[in-house]
């Protein structure tokens, strides 16, 4: 009986103990990359503002060349929606939509994922004229991991998870306005 009563105390002790811990634990997860491409803001705007070319220098649309891929609306325009559906759970299923463009300066979109989790999240892609043939681009993801799944941010770096992928992405980026 004591054997039992020690168990079932250490058992809720390992369950009540990660919730005590999300309680304390931040919600928000924000990661930005940028780079310097050798091209004004006007050219990279150009090329970045079409959702359709995310998919030769993101890192995400190469990780599954079999994904099913659908649009909805006019791409470089504010509506526009790029959805993906993959069997690949790094990939997974979701849509990515163009919220607002300030032209020559920023995109903003929303980000909802379904498979093989669901969040609504925000990604960005800034721009800043450095001078007539240099522009820093700065692409950032603000994302919420809501109680009690916050409790993974103790073991999930997102920074480096994220910001890895924007890094390839920016790199191809550069590599293709660049050559």
């Amino acid at each position: 009986m004591k054997v039992i009563k020690v168990l079932g105390i250490g058992l809720l002790i390992l369950i009540i103990t990660p919730l005590v811990v999300a309680l304390f634990t931040k919600k928000e997860v924000k990661v930005t990359r940028e780079i310097i491409i050798n091209k004004s803001s006007a050219q990279v705007y150009d090329y970045i503002k079409f959702m359709k070319n995310h998919e030769k220098y993101s890192k995400w649309d190469t990780m599954d060349p079999q994904m099913k891929k659908e649009y909805s609306g006019t791409d470089g325009q504010v509506g526009f929606v790029y959805a993906w559906f993959s069997d690949k759970p790094d990939v997974g299923v979701g849509e990515q939509e163009i919220l607002k463009m300030e032209e020559n300066k920023r995109i903003d979109y929303a980000l909802r994922f379904k498979e093989p989790f669901e969040a609504s999240d925000f990604a960005f892609l800034e721009l800043e004229s450095l001078s007539g043939n240099q522009t820093k681009v700065i692409w950032g993801y603000n994302g919420r991991m809501n109680y009690p799944m916050n409790a993974m941010l103790w073991f999930m770096d997102m920074d480096k998870m994220i910001g890895d992928d924007f890094e390839v992405g920016l790199n191809n980026l550069k590599s293709i306005l660049e050559n």
